[in-house]
């Protein structure tokens, strides 16, 4: 392929991606994006491969063919559950591949360059390292962290951000060593960097408490884009270049905007640790005082009847039971009663950024009617009944009334200021957070525990009963 024709390639498959990025900023348009952001990768992929040596085919192909049937496998038998956990260790494929393109590039025969642009390619090549180090070993800790086999809790050690500060001194004095030093020496402080890099990607994630994860992976989003640009610049790839930089900055814009509907500092994000202060203060198993009211299935049915106004706020307990596509069966026939119903979801609801909207989107639930904290809070003491689907840390009342929680200061889904509230949860463990509901005490809230599906499939059923029978009459 001429390098004409491989630019115009690469300037349509940008164009694509940037149409891919637009249109995952909508419900309704986010199945288009996904069309875009899979032509645009084809057209990237064999544009960039036409430009090879035939003799290289057979070794791309080997690498490819079997990357693209593990690929597609594992996203074929991955449940809408684990997809978070999905995300986060795709984000250290992109890591590990810019520390071996980086590596690679620094081993390969000299290219001829002019001193200067032999000094900005050694830079390029030092930074990539880094940042796809940190992005590695961090996303290696948010996966443990979402699968639960490391905890949830932060890790809060004495000097922590001396610690980090230290960590990046010292690969800032490796970086100048790897510039002014012999070949095989250079690969030795860009080998010890990787080493103190990774241990940095480590401690910032591990610092961070399991109702910060989806603000997480989103900066784990970002950090995987910046270090695929890095790559670029390696490898001269303009297109790599464009597309990690989108990825980057999105994923970065996608952060704050997370951060401030959460309360938290941006830049507390990227340093690792943020609400650690609350955390100190926090007493561990704190007991709430109270009574439970519990509800039953009849309770509930009985609540929805008489119902004008209803919201609909899901969780990841949502998720685990797969039951969105209970909730949207339920959806349809309270609607059809003359019922409003809508949908409350908290921006990090779930465990990454979106995981609600892509539930009751498979679940075919109007979109309209599902709206985001900031434009359903209001409306909750105008509304007759409440149901929370498996959220809990999205809900917790002591975010705004308790200084000392672990979640203070996090905007919450005021569902408590409801008529009445069901909450349905399997039991009354804390959530991802660790933190004690006082929600489930509230004297309008009732707890339906048991199975969500299964929960849902006797109200639904119950209630198309209902209306045949009343239909009939």
């Amino acid at each position: 392929m001429s390098n004409n024709l491989l630019t115009v390639a690469y300037i349509v498959a940008s164009a694509l991606f940037i149409l891919s990025l637009g249109g995952l900023s909508n419900q309704e348009t986010a199945r288009k994006g996904n069309v875009y952001g899979i032509v645009g990768m084809l057209i990237a992929l064999v544009a960039t491969a036409l430009t090879l040596d035939v003799t290289t085919y057979g070794i791309l192909a080997s690498v490819v063919i079997p990357g693209g049937v593990i690929g597609a496998i594992v996203a074929s038998r991955v449940a809408m559950t684990s997809m978070p956990e999905l995300v986060a260790i795709l984000h250290s494929f992109v890591g590990i591949a810019a520390v071996l393109v980086g590596i690679a590039n620094y081993l390969q025969e000299s290219r001829s360059l002019t001193p200067v642009e032999f000094t900005i390619h050694q830079i390029e090549i030092f930074v990539g390292v880094f940042i796809g180090a940190v992005t590695f070993t961090g996303s290696i800790i948010a996966f443990g962290k979402l699968r639960g086999f490391i905890s949830s809790k932060p890790l809060l050690l004495q000097g922590r951000h001396l610690l980090n500060l230290g960590m990046i001194a010292a690969s800032l004095w490796l970086g100048i060593e790897f510039l002014t030093t012999a070949h095989l020496t250079g690969l030795q402080s860009l080998l010890a960097m990787f080493a103190i890099a990774s241990v940095l990607g480590i401690h910032l994630v591990m610092a961070i408490g399991g109702a910060d994860m989806p603000v997480v992976i989103s900066m784990l989003n970002s950090y995987s884009g910046w270090a695929a640009a890095a790559a670029g610049f390696m490898l001269s790839n303009d297109l790599l270049i464009i597309t990690g930089a989108l990825v980057g900055s999105s994923g970065a814009i996608l952060s704050y905007i997370m951060c401030k509907a959460m309360n938290r500092s941006f830049i507390s994000v990227i340093l690792g640790g943020f609400g650690a202060e609350a955390v100190a203060a926090s007493p561990s198993g704190e007991q709430l005082a109270g009574n439970v009211t519990k509800a039953t299935i009849e309770d509930t049915i009985e609540l929805l009847q008489t119902a004008k106004s209803a919201i609909i706020v899901p969780g990841y307990g949502m998720a685990v039971a797969h039951a969105q596509h209970a909730v949207s069966e339920l959806t349809k026939l309270l609607r059809d009663r003359g019922v409003e119903v809508r949908f409350g979801i908290h921006p990090v609801a779930g465990r990454m950024p979106g995981h609600m909207n892509v539930l009751l989107a498979e679940a075919r639930v109007p979109y309209d009617i599902v709206l985001e904290m900031d434009e359903i809070n209001e409306d909750f003491p105008k509304t007759n009944v409440v149901l929370v689907i498996g959220a809990n840390d999205t809900v917790n009342p002591s975010a705004l009334e308790n200084p000392q929680s672990l979640i203070a200061g996090m905007p919450v889904l005021e569902v408590w200021k409801a008529d009445s509230v069901i909450v349905m949860k399997r039991s009354m463990a804390s959530g991802y957070a660790g933190v004690e509901n006082p929600l489930f005490y509230k004297d309008n809230a009732r707890m339906l525990f048991g199975d969500a599906k299964k929960n849902l499939d006797a109200i639904v059923a119950k209630l198309a009963h209902l209306s045949e029978v009343s239909a009939i009459r």
